[in-house]
């Protein structure tokens, strides 16, 4: 029997206090077809072994990477891991450290994380940066608060050319904070610029924009902040770091906030997870960053020596006052992303990210020779990922191409009705030639 420490009692005084007369009243947002009613359809307990090996034969009905060729992207990317990262982050010193407020037991950890805000500084052109967030998705709507919060305003203003996942999670943000959440269209698959410019005003807080686009086009950064601080706004910025490897970096043109998705920075996909959230800003915003900075000093001997600066902001410490319900942050992730990224050094790092562009380009250029297969976007550059246009839906593609152990990308008629036939395709450095070449192949035979 499963233990429940309430009893009938207890919850019935509980619903009351709420205002609720039912359990399922009080879980009223989630919908009927999720939500079950009385035991939980799970089997009997296993001893070790057997639910072990009924774990692997689950395992084994996922279409994982090392078993398919993968051009899935949309923010989760197939991107290769040096085995000296696994070594490091898998050392007992950081697996067993915890969030490191006594800097005299925590020097090792404390550096990693300094080393860390400075790399991510130097890839997006910020001044200073924090000590990891979450994912893209709740950095990018922290950064729509930390806006509204510098500027006293409440309106938010974001392309939709930014993933629709993290619009929503932007939105459902701004709507706990009675903020006002206005998305601007596209047009060939970028920011309409007339169109920001047309709901821009006084009460605008910040205007985003995701580069490389969700799209995987390149925006043009620059306009989009000249219309945020003509009205003066904040600009932000989402990118892939990765793809900064080789385009000029948002802080180059001026923009307030970087944000960004750290997990192809040494991070597996993980079926969805952890991911790893980037945060940089201007110095003069700095005092309004969530989370968390470690920051460089000296000790009484002078010695060099790391410190947690910064957190004087979160809400376990000064919850009336603070910018941000964010009260840790993902340093394991961090930690390889910072393996990763010195290991590859700035002449590997940028070398990776020629290498995602050259095999994205030469893959678009074979596969569009299909009869009927076209880019739907051909007159915008773009980094590691493109829509193609097929001749039929490009969900029923994607499973015929299942039989192929292909992952052919992502279907976009799931996030707009009218790309029902759009395929998001990415191309990272994993993918050979051979398997490009078997891609088109393939897809020739099923369109």
């Amino acid at each position: 029997m499963p233990y429940i420490p309430h009893t009938e009692q207890d919850i019935q005084q509980m619903l009351a206090t709420i205002g609720v007369a039912s359990i399922r009243d009080l879980f009223q947002d989630v919908p009927d077809d999720l939500y079950i009613e009385g035991s939980l359809p799970v089997p009997d307990g296993l001893d070790e072994h057997a639910l072990y090996k009924r774990l692997s034969q689950l395992a084994a009905r996922n279409a994982d990477s090392t078993r398919f060729i993968s051009f899935l992207g949309a923010g989760a990317y197939d991107h290769f891991i040096p085995a000296v990262v696994g070594a490091i982050i898998s050392r007992g010193e950081f697996l067993s450290a915890y969030t490191p407020y006594q800097p005299e037991a925590s020097q090792g950890l404390l550096q990693s994380i300094f080393e860390f805000q400075t790399m991510v500084c130097e890839l997006t052109g910020m001044d200073v940066a924090n000590a990891s967030m979450y994912d893209a998705s709740t950095a990018l709507a922290e950064s729509a608060l930390m806006a509204c919060n510098i500027t006293g305003r409440s309106k938010v203003v974001v392309s939709q050319g930014v993933h629709p996942h993290y619009r929503q999670v932007v939105r459902t943000y701004l709507w706990t904070n009675s903020r006002q959440l206005v998305e601007v269209p596209t047009r060939e698959g970028i920011t309409d610029i007339d169109a920001l410019h047309a709901v821009m005003d006084a009460e605008t807080a910040c205007a985003i924009v995701q580069y490389p686009n969700f799209f995987g086009l390149i925006e043009s950064l620059a306009p989009v902040a000249e219309a945020a601080h003509r009205v003066g706004a904040l600009a932000i910025a989402c990118v892939d770091p990765i793809a900064l490897g080789v385009l000029k970096p948002p802080g180059a043109y001026g923009y307030d906030i970087v944000v960004g998705e750290g997990q192809g920075l040494g991070n597996a996909m993980g079926f969805g997870g952890p991911m790893l959230g980037l945060f940089a800003c201007k110095q003069e915003h700095l005092r309004r960053i969530p989370g968390r900075i470690v920051g460089q000093t000296t000790d009484a001997e002078g010695r060099r020596g790391f410190v947690m600066t910064l957190r004087t902001r979160e809400q376990d410490i000064r919850r009336e006052k603070a910018t941000s319900n964010i009260c840790t942050n993902e340093a394991l992730c961090a930690l390889a992303s910072t393996v990763f990224m010195a290991s590859l050094g700035k002449s590997g790092f940028r070398e990776l990210s020629e290498t995602c562009t050259q095999k994205a380009h030469y893959a678009a250029r074979l596969l569009t020779q299909i009869p009927g297969v076209r880019l739907k976007y051909p007159h915008t550059p773009f980094y590691k990922e493109f829509v193609l246009e097929l001749p039929r839906p490009a969900q029923e593609v994607c499973d015929a191409l299942l039989a192929h152990n292909i992952l052919a990308g992502l279907p976009l008629g799931d996030y707009d009705p009218a790309m029902q036939n759009d395929l998001l395709v990415c191309v990272t450095e994993t993918r050979t030639r051979e398997e490009i070449e078997a891609f088109a192949e393939a897809l020739r035979t099923v369109v």
